[in-house]
């Protein structure tokens, strides 16, 4: 692999299920992402895209194949050393959120970091806060904010550890109009201006516009791949 491809799958496939039960989600696929781009994965229900990004962060094992996370095969990993890759070197922006609602906005963000018993950085933390604004909500607790407010806290804490990549699973389905485009520009800032490396999984084209490289999957593999021209401000 070149020395710039941060995430890689090789000949992944992912088989649900056994004999003339089984489905295959994912059919020897190969695919990579340079570092410091911005990625979309594309495709209609079932065409593996979620799984794909399952096992591309390690949160789920291909039934064959490799995975590659900044030069580390997760898939030789044993479980604890996984967790610990995932932990340290993988963000993740969910649909849902999955905050915890007992926690402030605060708590919620600096939790993966007080996992892995590490402290944040002061100067990154409070840049982070600054350009979510969200200074004036890190003591509330989620049922205390709005759907783009918790998104960006789920942003935040997916940021907070500096991981090689960021995956993003639907981020702007639970959201409005307006509140999707001022995520997906901070996406694209995090991208351009930080060097942040994320790969989103979408539905929708007008968020996967905001990617430097769409892949559009079917069937458990990819089918076309689009590059954007010109860099989106």
């Amino acid at each position: 692999m070149s020395e710039t491809v941060i995430s890689a799958g090789v000949q992944v496939t992912k088989v649900y299920g056994v004999g003339e039960a089984a489905v295959v989600a994912l059919d020897a696929l190969s695919i990579e992402f340079a570092a410091g781009g911005f990625y979309a994965i594309m495709g209609p229900s079932g065409s593996g895209k979620s799984t794909l990004m399952h096992c591309l962060a390690g949160l789920d094992s291909p039934t064959s194949g490799q995975v590659y996370l900044a030069g580390i095969e997760l898939t030789a990993l044993p479980e604890k050393e996984l967790t610990k890759v995932r932990r340290e070197q993988i963000g993740f922006i969910f649909q849902s959120f999955n905050l915890i609602p007992t926690l402030t906005a605060a708590q919620n963000i600096t939790l993966p970091l007080e996992l892995a018993g590490k402290q944040p950085d002061p100067a990154h933390y409070a840049s982070v806060i600054e350009s979510l604004g969200l200074g004036e909500r890190l003591k509330h607790l989620p049922s205390q904010l709005s759907g783009g407010q918790q998104q960006r806290v789920a942003i935040a804490r997916a940021l907070l550890p500096r991981p090689a990549v960021i995956f993003a699973d639907e981020p702007t389905g639970a959201l409005d109009s307006a509140n999707s485009l001022q995520l997906l520009n901070y996406l694209r800032t995090c991208v351009t201006n930080l060097g942040q490396t994320i790969v989103m999984v979408t539905h929708d084209p007008n968020a996967a516009a905001f990617a430097d490289r769409t892949f559009h999957l079917s069937d458990g593999r990819i089918q076309t791949v689009q590059d954007r021209e010109a860099p989106r401000v």
